[in-house]
């Protein structure tokens, strides 16, 4: 027979709360984990600033010696020398990626079709990681007219825009990369997906049909 106290029980039982769970604010993985990252010694810092009780757990002497106890010396310089040259490759992996894409051009090209059409065609964005389908898709749905990814005389993929948009598309990548690109804002939802383009590296051209002789 069931008693009056079962069903405080069960309704204590059910407000147990949620685990919290850290993550590292330079790999976002949880601290214990941030050893099998590429970026253990930023790791180690932060978590230091942060959360120094974590880190005494995680990394004081005491920690240490229990976690490697039971290797050489010989073992635990190995492993020392191993976890930095992966951080180092990583590191140098990083700049060079950083220098590619600041040295990428994004050129967005006016293209007379006829002396009343023309099309706006953009190339380069794939330097800066942008979703070139999304991109498409985006300017498709805020123009109202087509929009496609497609690949240029070289080969290189390219998004080409009904309409001569040209200065319509610079202003939103601008807008995007001065803070004005969130999702919130009236009007300006889907701008997001320009973010990380260096405006400097930006260039507008224009490109006029051949007179037939």
């Amino acid at each position: 027979m069931s008693t009056a106290a079962e069903p405080a029980a069960a309704e204590e039982k059910k407000a147990v709360p949620p685990v919290e769970v850290l993550y590292c604010g330079v790999c976002s993985f949880p601290p214990e984990y941030c050893e099998f990252g590429s970026s253990f010694t930023r790791c180690k810092e932060w978590l230091h600033e942060e959360h120094p009780d974590l880190y005494n757990k995680y990394y004081s002497e005491e920690a240490l010696q229990n976690k490697l106890g039971t290797l050489s010396l010989e073992a635990q310089s190995k492993l020392e020398k191993d976890t930095a040259k992966k951080e180092a490759k990583a590191e140098a992996k990083a700049d060079a990626a950083k220098k590619k894409k600041m040295a990428s051009q994004v050129t967005i090209k006016r293209i007379e079709r006829t002396k009343r059409k023309h099309v706006t065609a953009v190339h380069g964005l794939e330097a800066f990681s942008i979703d070139m389908k999304k991109a498409a898709k985006m300017m498709a749905q805020r123009f109202a007219t087509g929009a496609s990814v497609t690949k240029n005389a070289a080969g290189q993929d390219e998004i080409i825009v009904q309409g001569d948009v040209s200065q319509e598309i610079y202003d939103m990548m601008e807008e995007a990369n001065e803070g004005g690109g969130d999702a919130g804002g009236k009007g300006k939802k889907g701008l997001e997906v320009f973010k990380g383009i260096v405006m400097d590296n930006v260039e507008m051209v224009e490109e006029k049909k051949k007179k037939a002789e």
